[in-house]
């Protein structure tokens, strides 16, 4: 479901996550979007956005949302929701996250995601 108000765009994914986009963000170049779902249900979901500009909130230049979960659950999720900076999830708990750069967030997620599954993914 997608809807417009006068300053951001509202997405519900099917997992139930509203995601808001600000129209600045819309200038912002995708670097990459990947959606995998596991035989379990599991779902893996990583986006990640070049902004326009650095800004005070985002001083690294990047929008992100690396989600895995089962339907309806988060069991890790790494983002920089406005207003809250660079954060992440393991299941009910959130946490500051110190950004370094791409590589070393998505490693870390990895490293996160393999905790829980018992499994590598490199």
């Amino acid at each position: 479901m997608l809807c417009a108000s006068e300053a951001a765009f509202f997405r519900l994914s099917p997992d139930g996550f509203c995601t808001i986009w600000y129209y600045w963000l819309m200038k912002a170049k995708l670097i990459f979007r990947d959606k995998v779902t596991f035989p379990d249900g599991a779902i893996l979901e990583m986006i990640l956005w070049k902004l326009p500009e650095k800004t005070t909130a985002q001083p690294h230049g990047f929008k992100y949302r690396l989600h895995y979960g089962l339907p309806g659950k988060t069991l890790v999720r790494y983002d920089n929701e406005k207003g809250k900076g660079d954060h992440r999830h393991i299941e009910d708990l959130e946490e500051p996250y110190d950004f370094k750069d791409v590589e070393t967030l998505k490693a870390d997620f990895f490293k996160d995601i393999e905790a829980i599954r018992g499994e590598s993914f490199g």
